[in-house]
C-alpha cells in the first residue's frame, strides 16, 4: 500500500550545496510541489558552511537557484561540518540533521530523488524508523579467508550493545547478505532528528575511527553511512520497512541517483514528472547549466538511453546497466 487518505505533517531534509547537488535540490523541490501540492511540512535544504573541512566554499552561490528554491517553499538552513566535510561528503546527511527541529518527525531523502506521488499520505510510523531497501549486497566485501557476514555484522552489534539475533531475517540462509539488516541510505525517518542524528554521528565516528578487528579489510568509503544506519535504526526500535511504505522507491518517490540510470530503468511516470517539472523556462534555463541535465533531459541522450533498455527485463545488477551505458558513451554524472 503506497498511501492512505490520512495525511501527516512532518519535515523533509535534503542536502544542498554548490555543484551537482544544487541542481538536484531544485528538481527535488519542484517535484514535491508538483506531486504533493498539499504537503504540510517544511522542506529544509541543509547547506554545509565554509570551514576547515571544506577546501572550497560549499554553499549554493547561484542566486537564481536560491530564489527558485525559495519560491518552491524550500528553506536553506546552514550547518557546520565538524566531523566529515569534503573528505566524506556522504556525512552531510548525518551532520545536517542538526538543522531540523527537535521532537518533530522527519524524513530524509538523498537529493537525487524525485517525489512522484502524495508523500504526505504515506503512513509513516515515526516511532519505528526504517530506511530504503532498494540496495544491492555492496557491503561487506567478503574475503576468501576473512570473516563472513555473521562475524562482521555481529562485531558491530556487539560494539554498541545491540541484540544481533533480533536483526536477522530468518527467511534468508546463513551467510547470505539479505539475512542481515542492510539499507540504502537514500531515505530514512524517525520521530526526532536530533536523537537520530546524535546516534548516527556517534556510531559512524566510532566505526570510522576505531573499527572492530573484523572490519580490518573492509572498505568504509563510501559505505560508512550504510554501515552505521542499520545499527542506528535497530537501536531505536526500528527495522525493515513494511508494505505500508511500498510507495517509497515505488509510486511516491524515485531515487534515481544518476540521470542516465533514471532514463534507463525508472517508470514512465517518473520520466513524465521529470519532464513536467523541468519544463518551465525559468527551470530549464538554470538546469541546463549542469551538463548531464542539459544532455539527458533537454537533448536527445535521455530518449536514446531509454530506447536501449526494456524496463520489464532489466539486467539483474546495476553494474551491468552502468557498463552498457558507459560502452555507449551515455554515462555522465
Amino acid at each position: 500500500m503506497a498511501a492512505t487518505g490520512r495525511r501527516q505533517s512532518f519535515n523533509i531534509m535534503i542536502v544542498g550545496q554548490a555543484g551537482r547537488l544544487q541542481y538536484e535540490a531544485l528538481l527535488f523541490a519542484a517535484s514535491l510541489r508538483h506531486s504533493d501540492p498539499g504537503f504540510e511540512g517544511r522542506l529544509i535544504v541543509a547547506e554545509p558552511q565554509p570551514g576547515p573541512l571544506w577546501p572550497d566554499d560549499p554553499r549554493i552561490r547561484d542566486t537564481e537557484i536560491r530564489g527558485l528554491l525559495a519560491e518552491l517553499g524550500a528553506e536553506i538552513v546552514p550547518f557546520e561540518s565538524r566531523v566529515f566535510g569534503a573528505a566524506y561528503p556522504q556525512g552531510n546527511k548525518i551532520e545536517g540533521l542538526a538543522t531540523l527541529p527537535e521532537g518533530e518527525p522527519f524524513v530524509f531523502f538523498d537529493t537525487d530523488t524525485l517525489i512522484t506521488g502524495p508523500l504526505g499520505a504515506v503512513p509513516f510510523d515515526f516511532n519505528r524508523p526504517a530506511a530504503s531497501m532498494r540496495r544491492e549486497g555492496t557491503w561487506p566485501v567478503i574475503e576468501l579467508y576473512g570473516p563472513g557476514y555473521t562475524a562482521i555484522w555481529k562485531s558491530l552489534y556487539d560494539r554498541f550493545g545491540l541484540n544481533f539475533e533480533s536483526s536477522l531475517d530468518p527467511s534468508r540462509p546463513d551467510e547470505y547478505w539479505q539475512r542481515y539488516l542492510y539499507f540504502n541510505a537514500g531515505w530514512f525517518f524517525h520521530r526526532c532528528p536530533q536523537e537520530f542524528g546524535r546516534r548516527f554521528l556517534s556510531y559512524a565516528m566510532s566505526i570510522r575511527d576505531d573499527p572492530p578487528a573484523e572490519l580490518v579489510c573492509q572498505p568504509l568509503d563510501p559505505w560508512l553511512d550504510q554501515v552505521a544506519l542499520p545499527l542506528v535504526i535497530h537501536s531505536l526500535g526500528g527495522g525493515r520497512p513494511g508494505p505500508d511504505l511500498a510507495g517509497l522507491d515505488g509510486d511516491v518517490s524515485c531515487h534515481w541517483r544518476v540521470m542516465a540510470l533514471l532514463f534507463a530503468r525508472e517508470s514512465d511516470h517518473a520520466i513524465e514528472v521529470l519532464n513536467t517539472v523541468a519544463g518551465p523556462n525559468r527551470m530549464k534555463k538554470v538546469l541546463k547549466r549542469y551538463e548531464p541535465f542539459k544532455r539527458m533531459i533537454f537533448q536527445a541522450k535521455g530518449r536514446r538511453v531509454r530506447a536501449m533498455f526494456d524496463r520489464n527485463a532489466l539486467p539483474p545488477q546495476e553494474k551491468m546497466i552502468r557498463n552498457r551505458l558507459k560502452k555507449a558513451n551515455m554515462w555522465m554524472r
